[in-house]
C-alpha cells in the first residue's frame, strides 16, 4: 500500500508551487538504448497504475487517450503529418497499454522516422519557396487554429501550406523591421516608407525567415530517439491527468532551479502547451514580475538576445526554450509573446534573480473620502514557507504581524488579495485561514484509496474578525483557493472577483524512479528520472472539491479574461469535481448579509463605470479576435490590425500591475501606487462599505 507519508519532502517541494503542470529539460548522459527503454517504461506504469489517485488501469481507454495526446505533441499545428501519416499511426491508437507492459518501443520510433522524413520534405519546399518574392497585395488568408485544419493531403497541399506560412512569417516580420529601423510617430503610428525601402524591408524579412526556419527544422531533426521516447512517456503519464508527468534525468544545476526558483533569468514558469511555450506563472520578485508585461497564459513566440536577432521557438521544446531565455543577472532578453486577446508584444526583460522581499505579505490603510473611514489590503503574492531553517520566514507570521499594524489604524473592513496567487505551503493555506476564526475545520485531503483526512486550524485566537473581502481572480490556484473555499463556506468572508478561480484541487508527489528498481543488474541503466503523479484531491469543508470549478466568487466582476479558456476544467483529461460529505463546522456569527442585495448594487455600480466598461468593452473585442482565426495576408490589413491593436494597448488600464511606464524606463512601484487606480480594489471598499451598512 503506497503510504504519502514516506514523500513528504518531495510533496512539500511540489505541493500546491505551480497550478499547471511543469517540465523539465533533460540532459541526455548515454546513446538511447532499449533494455533502459524498457524498463523505464515497465517502471512508469508500475508506479502511474500504483499510486494515481484515480487508480486508472493501463488499459484500452487510457491507450486511446495516450495516442490523441501523442498525435497532438507529434504535429500540432499540421504543418507536417500527412493523412497517410495519421492513419499509420492510428494502427498504435489501442496498443499502447500492451506495449508498455511488454516493453515494444514501435510507436515513439516510427512516430520519429514519418516525422523527420516530412521535415526532410519541408526543407527542400521552404528553400524552394525562400526564392520567391512575397507579394503583399495579394487578397489571401491564412487559417490560424489547427483544430480547422486537416492534415495534409499530398505534396501540392504541404507546399501551399508552407507557402502561407512562409509569407505571414515575412509580413509580421517585414512589420517589426519597419517599426525598429524607420520608426513611429508620437502617436505610435508607424512612419512612411517609399516602395524602394518597402521592398528592401521585405527582402531583410524573408531572409531572417529563411535562417529561422532553417535553424528550427535542423533542430527539429536533431532530435534523438531519446527524445521522441522521452515525449511519449511523458504523454502516456498526462493521460491519466494534466498534472501527472515523466522528468526525465536532469542535472542538479536543473532541479534546484525548479525547486528554489534562484535562476538567474526573468522569473517565469513555462511549459509545454501544443507546440507553444507558454508561460504558467511570473514569480513574484522576480525580473518578469517586476517589468510589469509579461503574464500568465501568454504564449511566448520568439526569444532574442538583446538586440540579436530573434529565434523562433515555435515547435521548440522546453528545455532548448528555457536555455535561450535564462542568463546571466544584467543582461537582457527580448520575448515576442501573443497575448490571450491575440495582441503580439515584444517584451524587453533584464534578467535579475529572484527578490524574495517582494514575495512577502504587503499591506496598506485606504481612506475612503466621503464617509472618511480607513480600510486595510494586504497582498499575499504567495503561500511562502522558508523549509531550509535558515529564516522560518512564512506568510502566516508576516500576515499576523500586517494584521496587529492594521489594527491599529482602527480600520472598519479589509481587502484581501489573492489575485495571480498561484499557491505555495499548505500549512500556511491552514493557519493563514485560522487568522480569522476562532477554530475548526479548513480543508478536507482524499486519497486515492477513499480515506479522508481533515486539516484544521486549532488556535483560539482570532487576529481580525471585522468585515472581509477577498480578491480572486482566474489565477487564484490551490492555496488561494483552500482560502477562499473556507471563508466562503464559514460566511466569514465576501469573495469578490473573476466568474471562478482555476480549479486545481490536486496534490503531486515527486517520485525517483530509482528508489523502486529492485532487480539485480538493473542499476545500470539509472538515473530513470522521476514521475511527478497526482496522488490526493482536496475538498471544501462543505464537501465540495476545488478542482475543476475553483471558488465561485459571492460577487462577480467583469475581467479582460471573460471567455477565455482559462482554468482547470479546458485542461486535458483533467480530473472531474465532485463532492463528499460536509465537514462539522460552526459558520461565522456575524456572515455577510444579504449577498444578493450586494450583488445587485455591485451590478449597477459596473454599467456606471467607465473602468470596468471599458474592461467589458476589451474583453468583447479579445473574444471576437479569438474567433476570427483566418488572417489575412494582404500587407494593408496587417498594418490595420497593428495599428487597431496599438490603440487598444495604449488604452489600457494596467490595473495593479508591477511596474509603469517612465518614458523608455520601467519604474517600480509602491503598494499604494499600484492600487490607486484598481477598479476592483475600488469596488472591494464600496462592497466594504455596503457590508458594514447592512450590518448596522
Amino acid at each position: 500500500m503506497f503510504n504519502p507519508a514516506k514523500y513528504v519532502n518531495q510533496i512539500i517541494l511540489v505541493l500546491l508551487l505551480t497550478l499547471l503542470p511543469f517540465s523539465a529539460w533533460g540532459k541526455e548522459v548515454e546513446p538511447f538504448d532499449t533494455n533502459r527503454a524498457r524498463l523505464l517504461g515497465h517502471m512508469l506504469q508500475q508506479q502511474l497504475t500504483g499510486k494515481h489517485y484515480s487508480q486508472k488501469p493501463t488499459d484500452d481507454a487510457l491507450s486511446h487517450v495516450a495516442f490523441d495526446l501523442y498525435l497532438k505533441q507529434l504535429d500540432f499545428q499540421k504543418r507536417f503529418l500527412w493523412q497517410e501519416d495519421v492513419v499509420k499511426l492510428k494502427a498504435f491508437r489501442g496498443e499502447i497499454d500492451d506495449a508498455i507492459r511488454r516493453g515494444r518501443l514501435e510507436l515513439p520510433l516510427f512516430g520519429r522516422d514519418i516525422l523527420n522524413q516530412r521535415i526532410a520534405q519541408v526543407q527542400d519546399i521552404v528553400t524552394e519557396l525562400l526564392k520567391d518574392e512575397i507579394d503583399p497585395t495579394v487578397v489571401e488568408n491564412v487559417e490560424t487554429d489547427p483544430d480547422k485544419l486537416d492534415y495534409i493531403v499530398d505534396l501540392t497541399e504541404l507546399r501551399e501550406r508552407w507557402r502561407k506560412i512562409i509569407k505571414i512569417q515575412t509580413l509580421a516580420g517585414y512589420i517589426s523591421l519597419r517599426e525598429d529601423d524607420i520608426g513611429v510617430d508620437d502617436d505610435g503610428a508607424l512612419l512612411p516608407v517609399d516602395a524602394e525601402k518597402e521592398a528592401e524591408l521585405l527582402l531583410q524579412a524573408r531572409e531572417k525567415v529563411g535562417k529561422t526556419n532553417r535553424n528550427r527544422l535542423k533542430r527539429m531533426r536533431e532530435e534523438t530517439p531519446q527524445d521522441h521516447y522521452d515525449r511519449y512517456l511523458n504523454v502516456i503519464s498526462s493521460a491519466f491527468d494534466p498534472h501527472t508527468s515523466y522528468l526525465p534525468p536532469t542535472s542538479k544545476e536543473d532541479f534546484d532551479i525548479q525547486m528554489s526558483g534562484s535562476l538567474e533569468g526573468i522569473g517565469a514558469t513555462l511549459r509545454e502547451d501544443d507546440g507553444y511555450i507558454k508561460v504558467v506563472r511570473v514569480i513574484p520578485g522576480s525580473a518578469a514580475s517586476k517589468q510589469g508585461q509579461l503574464e500568465a497564459d501568454d504564449i511566448i513566440l520568439k526569444v532574442a538576445e538583446g538586440a540579436a536577432d530573434a529565434v523562433d521557438i515555435t515547435d521548440t521544446r522546453i528545455r532548448d526554450a528555457v536555455a535561450l531565455i535564462r542568463g546571466k543577472k544584467g543582461t537582457e532578453v527580448r520575448l515576442t509573446v501573443k497575448k490571450t486577446d491575440g495582441r503580439r508584444q515584444v517584451i524587453p526583460i533584464i534578467r535579475d534573480v529572484v527578490e524574495i522581499a517582494e514575495t512577502f505579505v504587503k499591506g496598506t490603510t485606504v481612506t475612503d473620502e466621503k464617509s472618511g473611514q480607513t480600510f486595510g489590503y494586504i497582498k499575499i503574492p504567495s503561500f511562502y514557507r522558508d523549509y531550509s531553517g535558515k529564516t522560518d520566514r512564512n506568510c502566516t507570521d508576516d500576515l499576523r504581524d500586517e494584521l496587529k499594524k492594521q489594527r491599529k489604524e482602527n480600520i472598519s473592513g479589509l481587502i484581501l488579495d489573492l489575485r495571480n496567487n498561484g499557491g505555495g505551503s499548505l500549512a500556511d493555506a491552514v493557519s493563514l485561514t485560522g487568522l480569522f476564526f476562532e477554530t475548526g475545520p479548513v480543508v478536507q485531503i482524499r486519497d486515492g484509496s477513499g480515506k479522508i483526512r481533515v486539516m484544521s486550524d486549532d488556535d483560539r485566537s482570532v487576529e481580525y474578525s471585522g468585515p472581509l473581502i477577498v480578491l480572486v481572480n482566474r489565477f487564484s490556484a490551490s492555496a488561494s483557493e483552500i482560502l477562499a473555499g473556507a471563508l466562503q463556506d464559514y460566511g466569514r468572508a465576501l469573495i469578490v472577483g473573476d466568474e471562478h478561480t482555476h480549479g486545481k484541487g490536486t496534490v503531486q508527489a515527486l517520485l525517483d524512479l530509482d528508489r523502486f528498481v529492485n532487480l539485480r543488474g538493473m542499476e545500470k541503466y539509472m538515473p530513470l528520472g522521476a514521475v511527478k503523479v497526482t496522488i490526493q484531491k482536496f475538498y471544501r469543508i462543505s464537501g465540495e472539491s476545488t478542482q475543476e470549478k475553483g471558488v465561485t466568487p459571492d460577487v462577480v466582476l467583469p475581467s479582460r479574461l471573460d471567455g477565455l479558456e482559462s482554468g482547470e476544467k479546458y485542461l486535458d483529461n483533467a480530473l472531474p469535481w465532485d463532492h463528499i460529505a460536509s465537514a462539522k463546522y460552526k459558520p461565522w456569527k456575524t456572515s455577510p448579509k444579504n449577498i444578493s442585495k450586494l450583488q445587485l448594487l455591485s451590478e449597477a455600480r459596473i454599467k456606471q463605470d467607465e473602468d470596468f466598461q471599458e474592461i467589458i468593452s476589451d474583453a468583447d473585442n479579445a473574444q471576437k479576435r479569438r474567433k476570427e482565426t483566418q488572417q489575412s495576408l494582404l500587407l494593408k490589413d496587417m498594418l490595420t490590425e497593428r495599428d487597431q491593436l496599438r490603440d487598444e494597448r495604449e488604452r489600457m488600464t494596467p490595473h495593479g500591475s508591477m511596474a509603469a511606464d517612465n518614458g523608455d524606463e520601467k519604474k517600480e512601484l509602491s503598494l499604494d501606487e499600484k492600487i490607486a487606480d484598481d477598479p476592483y480594489v475600488d469596488e472591494g471598499v464600496i462592497l466594504l462599505l455596503e457590508m458594514i451598512g447592512s450590518s448596522s
